[in-house]
């Protein structure tokens, strides 16, 4: 099965989507910061056989919108509904990595209607980072863009699938290949993570969550203690061999993880707990 693109246009404001039908529950899948909707293009294929599977290319990245004038917390969330909404995605499963994995936390919390259940992948309610956009910035300028072919790209993002998962995402011109966003935008995407946590949100959250770790990942232990402190009825794992793109890194075991975890939630009441 391959994918189709479905636009989305919310405000002025063009959203992109691979959308790789199917005819069981709706599964929406958003990607990570600097990120792009082809990176779930293996756990898509595998899940589109039994559900209506739809990855979104976020405001600022791959062919969505590419300097969206709003890049706060609030506009990624109004994206995320408005992709259910003018799908048709009745009450679908979720589905989030990293900055993407924020954004299902908002949606979740704002929307407690609209969705069967939440998985986060590498993601948290954080704290607040006041050094977190010059760290990304500094992480951005260090990409030697143009890159001279998709395979010096695959090189420098370490190889294997993890590399050839962020390659995915340049975009050839006539000088070589470039990322598919702007670093300004992703640098200003951050303004409100440098600036507060989100725990209220999490703690108001309603329906099933399953929470995905990287043995080697960035969401340090306290912080997924207290997420099942505040919330027990959440559900979490960590994923041996794997780091922050565990679904890149572990794609075999995020399947398994991922039927499993709709499999139960069919059905449920979107009020239900795990």
């Amino acid at each position: 099965m391959t994918w189709t693109e479905s636009e989305v246009v919310r405000e002025g404001v063009r959203i992109s989507c691979r959308d790789w039908g199917g005819s069981g529950p709706p599964v929406v899948l958003l990607h990570g910061l600097a990120g792009h909707a082809g990176e779930w293009d293996t756990l898509a294929r595998d899940l589109s056989r039994h559900y209506r599977v739809v990855a979104v290319d976020q405001r600022g990245h791959g062919a969505s919108e590419r300097r969206p004038r709003d890049v706060s917390r609030a506009a990624y969330v109004a994206d995320a509904v408005a992709v259910i909404e003018q799908l048709a995605l009745r009450r679908p499963v979720l589905a989030g990595q990293s900055l993407g994995g924020h954004t299902a936390i908002l949606t979740a919390s704002a929307h407690p209607e609209l969705l069967r259940g939440l998985v986060l992948i590498e993601a948290g309610p954080g704290r607040a980072d006041p050094n977190v956009q010059a760290e990304i910035g500094a992480a951005l300028d260090a990409w030697p863009t143009p890159f001279p072919s998709l395979r010096a790209a695959v090189e420098f993002f370490g190889g294997g699938a993890v590399g050839e998962g962020w390659a995915a995402g340049l975009e050839e011109r006539g000088d070589g290949w470039w990322p598919r966003f702007d670093r300004d935008v992703m640098v200003d995407a951050l303004t409100e993570n440098a600036r507060r946590s989100f725990w209220d949100e999490w703690t108001s959250i309603t329906c099933p969550t399953l929470v995905v770790l990287g043995q080697s990942g960035i969401i340090p232990a306290h912080e997924t203690e207290a997420m099942l402190q505040q919330r027990p009825g959440a559900v979490a794992l960590s994923v041996p061999e794997a780091g922050h793109d565990v679904h890149l890194e572990r794609p075999e075991v995020l399947q398994q993880v991922f039927r499993e975890f709709l499999r139960r939630v069919a059905g449920q009441s979107v009020h239900g707990r795990t």
